[in-house]
Formats: C-alpha cells, structure tokens, sequence
C-alpha cells in the first residue's frame, strides 16, 4: 500500500471518528474516551507522514491561498493539542487523575473549533483542484456551519433530550455500611424534584438534575442523598420551596436560575434545624458555576459556626465550580470539607465512591 493510500485511509478514518466523538450521546463515556484515544492516534500518525510539511510551512514566496491552508492547518494543530489536554481533563476512565482543563463545556468548544478547522483543512484540497471553485467554496462554507452548529447548539439539546439516565433504586441505594464515630451528620440535599412544577408528560433528560429511577422520575441529589443516608444509617432531608416553584422546562429553569444568581435572590424555604448536629452532608447541584439560591438559603438561615459541612455535587460541566468559595463565605464559621464532585452520567453507579468518601470522612 503506498504513503498516500495511507494517508487518504488514516484521514477518512480521522473524520469519522471526529464525528462519531461530537455524538457522544450514543455513546457509553468509556466509548467515547477510547475513540478519543484512537484519534489521536490517527493524528499522530498523519503528522509523521506529513512531516515534511513543518519545513515548507511558511517558506517565502508562498500564495495567500497556501499562506491561509498553512494558517489553519497550524492552528488546527494547535486546537487538537488543547482538545487532548481537555480531554484527559475530563476523563472519568482513562485519567481520571488529571484535572487541568477539566471542563466538559471548554472541551465541547475545543472539540467544535477542532472539527471547523479539520473541515476546512479538508476541504482546501478541495477547491484547489475544483473546476468549479465557487461552488466548492460556498460548500466549504455550509460544512463550517454545520460543524459549528453541531457542536454548540445539536450536541447540547440532544445532551439534553435523548439522553436518559436510568437507576434501580435498591440496586443503587441499599449496600455496606459505615459505623459513623460520633454524632451522625444531617444529611442535606436539593434536587428540581419537590421544587419544580412539572409538566403532567415531562420525561427526565440527563443533566445534573434528573434521572429515571424505577420507571419514575426522580431527582439526581436525592438519589446521591439516599446513598449517603443509607451507607451512615439516617433519614436525608430536603431543601424544599414553600413559594413559587421553578418551571418545568430545563432551559427556562436554568434562565431563572441564573436570575436568582444575578439578584442574590434567597427563595424562601421550609426550615431545617442543624442544631443539633456538628457536621451536615450538603449535596447539591452545580448551578451557573455556582450553589442554588435555595441552597444560599438554607445556610444563611442557620448557624454552622463550628460545625463542619461535607460537599458532595452533582454537575455536568465544571467540578466544584465557585460553591466551595461560596459555601466559605456564606459559613465563616464552619469547616468545609469538599468531597466528591459526580458527572451527572455516574450518579447511578457512585454509591462506591460515596462509601470510601465517607469511610475517610470517618477516619481518625
């Protein structure tokens, strides 16, 4: 097989699984980060077939059209080393150690830039022995724009509505035991499920909020606070609004979410006493990069001076994002001791995790 056989077949297979990487929503996340990984491995091998193309780069008297294939294709380069970084950032299988760039939306924007500037790579070839340059030109274009739209906005909503995150509840919940040395915490947690006024037909999308749980919808943080309530043997209690629910749609759940964020706006809840407890389990979504305005609510209303709140979050983006900063602040007095930060997609499958937290919580 000759030098361009090979390269033709390691670009066509680069493309597909470029593609196939912007579906992750068919995808298992183990499928995805090991299709990740034979990217780049394709990548690597068509620089070294193309190697010789960093010594005739940016050489004088290159046209303006070489002069901008050679501009995108450096910056094409570039964009898949950061894609790399950020992907083992985010990784939950392959590295789950590195956390440098560890954002799933900065990846998503990575992974889209990537993809725009490998489709005009491609293309370039292209127009260049097109009889009809125009046309391809304006073909060029369309797949831009399609590259872009499939990464900012198709991704997204099919994240969003054709993801299901499904748990049996027994499987999930119920497992071995800590014997807490002391006061048992108070196990607090808010979830959309109980606060929101959903529409009679809603079907649970994935995201840090809602999963299907025996067939029934149910909130992803309650199902992490049964975990907890069950592995130190206490009843979970939720942060409940007594007012104005929010809305049954994501997307005008999250416009009002970050309303509330904007005013400082602390939702009036039902009371929960911590009095009597030394340390609080707090586990909450991630919000705008930042705690619920129910939650901001809660804390104010009582005195954790003293007391230490253990962090467990649910999100689909960034970590911990700004709530332990906030959580500080809003708690002078309290010691806050951050401890597992869940992918929306893991919930169902995290009661080990949360058990060796809580084992080391408990530890001397």
């Amino acid at each position: 097989m000759t030098k361009k056989r090979i390269e033709i077949i390691v670009d066509i297979i680069m493309y597909v699984l470029m593609l196939t990487q912007m579906l992750y929503v068919f995808t298992t996340n183990n499928v995805h980060e090991v299709i990740g990984i034979a990217f780049f491995i394709c990548l690597i091998v068509h620089l070294f077939i193309k190697r010789w193309w960093f010594k005739t780069a940016f050489r004088k008297n290159v046209n303006r059209s070489r002069l901008f294939f050679n501009i995108v294709t450096m910056l094409l380069l570039l964009t898949s080393v950061v894609l790399m970084i950020s992907s083992m950032g985010v990784s939950r299988f392959l590295f789950p150690w590195f956390t440098i760039l560890g954002s799933s939306d900065f990846h998503r924007y990575m992974a889209t830039a990537a993809l725009t500037l490998a489709v005009i790579h491609g293309c370039m070839h292209g127009i260049w022995h097109s009889k009809r340059k125009r046309l391809a030109v304006s073909l060029t274009v369309l797949a831009c724009i399609a590259s872009v739209t499939i990464g900012l906005f198709a991704v997204p909503y099919m994240n969003r509505h054709l993801k299901k995150v499904t748990a049996d509840f027994a499987d999930t919940v119920y497992g071995d035991k800590v014997d807490w040395k002391g006061q048992k915490p108070l196990v607090v947690y808010f979830t959309r499920v109980g606060n929101t006024d959903f529409d009679p037909d809603i079907d649970a999308v994935s995201g840090a909020s809602l999963l299907i749980s025996d067939g029934e919808l149910m909130g992803s943080n309650q199902l992490l606070a049964d975990m907890a309530g069950d592995i130190i043997g206490c009843d979970p209690v939720a942060i409940t609004l007594t007012e104005e629910k929010y809305p049954s749609s994501y997307n005008r759940t999250i416009s009002v979410a970050g309303d509330e964020l904007r005013a400082q706006a602390r939702p009036k809840i039902d009371p929960i006493d911590v009095s009597d407890h030394d340390s609080i389990i707090l586990i909450y979504p991630l919000w705008w990069d930042s705690i619920p305005m129910p939650v901001a609510t809660f804390l104010e209303q009582n005195d954790f001076n003293g007391k230490t709140i253990y962090l467990i979050i649910s999100q689909g983006s960034s970590g911990y994002g700004k709530t332990i900063s906030e959580i500080e602040a809003l708690c002078p007095g309290a010691n806050v001791v951050p401890g597992a930060s869940i992918y929306c997609e893991d919930v169902p499958d995290a009661r080990d995790t949360l058990l060796n937290l809580i084992r080391g919580w408990n530890s001397p």
